[in-house]
């Protein structure tokens, strides 16, 4: 059974750091992207960014922009999020996203980020 597994959240204070790791199994799927959202209090899910399995090729939200870094093990399904200078607006549950290249995509059920100011 596919499921999509995020690790890594925490509490962090304001300018700290953390790493968020998401894992697709089984490693039998074939992905085409995996990308991270994020949903804040109050807020709509919006997107954070995405890597191209295959290629390696990112693309990031503006708001992230120098601050986070997608990386990928395309051998372990696993994608990686560092997120680097987090701001108190950072607070949300971060959802792993996993597109296959047939079929459905799958979502995590999310891991809580809160950054303390």
């Amino acid at each position: 059974q596919e499921q999509v597994v995020e690790s890594g959240g925490g509490l962090v204070e304001a300018g700290g750091s953390l790493r968020l790791s998401c894992v697709a199994s089984p490693r039998s799927l074939s992905l085409h992207d995996m990308a991270w959202f994020r949903q804040a209090p109050g807020k709509e899910r919006e997107f954070v960014a995405r890597i191209n399995m295959i290629s390696g090729s990112t693309n990031y939200a503006d708001s992230v922009k120098g601050r986070f870094t997608i990386d990928k093990d395309s051998a372990e399904n696993t994608v990686f999020l560092d997120m680097k200078t987090l701001k108190p607006g950072g607070t949300a549950i971060y959802y792993c996203n996993a597109k296959p290249l047939f079929g459905r995509e799958y979502w995590g059920q999310g891991t809580q980020v809160t950054v303390s100011s």
